[in-house]
């Protein structure tokens, strides 16, 4: 069960409430939220011996895209509606999750140095250098939706030969926040955050609805966008003997996306080429 949130937290001398918006109870039915989100949908088991084949993918979730914005909106949480970026916060905040070091030279090293509280909660902090007149201060802000741009995915494909099926298994997701200065102008470019175990969120996600622009009344959690591969991505990098990202290979940003959608051609033609007729 989460906690009730109203945790302060001190940094530099500073301290700060946890924003409201660290309620999860979406999930209950109401007006404007028809129906419960059902609990997550179990993976079917696998058995190592009925993998035959299988390629570690990194990819991409802009949510400038018009197909993810409804993992980014609302900026502000409303009565029966939270963004994705809000339900990792929350999680975080309250320690219901572990979050894990980046290592910005390796994306593969995902799981294997989990950040303390203290870091956790450091990690959600925008700290901004206020200019006094007689010096500066330190000041802190948690950040927002608005200032979280992407999200990495780092999954598996296998071939299970015991169901016939390509399948896929999200492992982790890194959120990208902007870049700012001292004095909180936004500067180009972004930065990896840390990287979630997706397994251990997908409870959590699976209680927040997303918006269903074709429907009002059906609406879908968030852990069904991902079950269902209702988002839009590129490719990064696959798994290679040189363990490098396709933006090492391909300098231009045209050639770098076509080899990503390469990538993507080269998995499905795979499994059909599974299939005899």
């Amino acid at each position: 069960m989460m906690k009730k949130l109203g945790l302060i937290v001190s940094l530099f001398g500073l301290t700060w409430a946890a924003p409201a918006q660290c309620n999860l109870s979406t999930n209950v039915p109401t007006a404007l939220n028809p129906a419960p989100t059902p609990p997550p949908v179990p993976y079917p088991f696998v058995r190592e011996a009925d993998v035959m084949w299988s390629k570690r993918i990194w990819r991409m979730i802009d949510l400038r895209e018009k197909m993810n914005l409804p993992l980014y909106y609302p900026v502000t949480p409303n009565a029966d509606r939270i963004s994705m970026w809000d339900a990792i916060y929350c999680a975080v905040k309250t320690h219901e999750i572990t979050i894990y070091q980046v290592s910005p030279f390796d994306y593969d090293n995902s799981f294997e140095v989990p950040l303390t509280r203290t870091e956790a909660d450091s990690a959600l902090l925008k700290i901004l250098r206020i200019d006094t007149g007689s010096g500066s201060k330190l000041e802190s802000e948690h950040l927002g939706s608005d200032d979280i741009v992407s999200y990495m995915l780092k999954e598996d494909w296998i071939f299970d030969k015991q169901r016939s099926v390509l399948d896929s298994r999200i492992l982790g997701i890194c959120p990208f926040k902007k870049m700012y200065d001292d004095q909180g102008n936004e500067i180009p470019g972004c930065v990896m955050m840390f990287w979630i175990y997706y397994p251990e969120i997908r409870h959590i996600f699976s209680k927040v609805q997303v918006f269903n622009p074709h429907n009002n009344y059906d609406r879908r959690s968030l852990e069904a966008v991902f079950m269902k591969r209702m988002f839009s991505s590129y490719i990064l990098q696959e798994s290679n003997v040189y363990n490098r990202r396709i933006s090492d290979y391909m300098k231009n940003n045209l050639d770098a996306l076509l080899e990503g959608e390469a990538i993507k051609d080269k998995v499905r033609e795979f499994e059909n080429d599974m299939w005899q007729y």
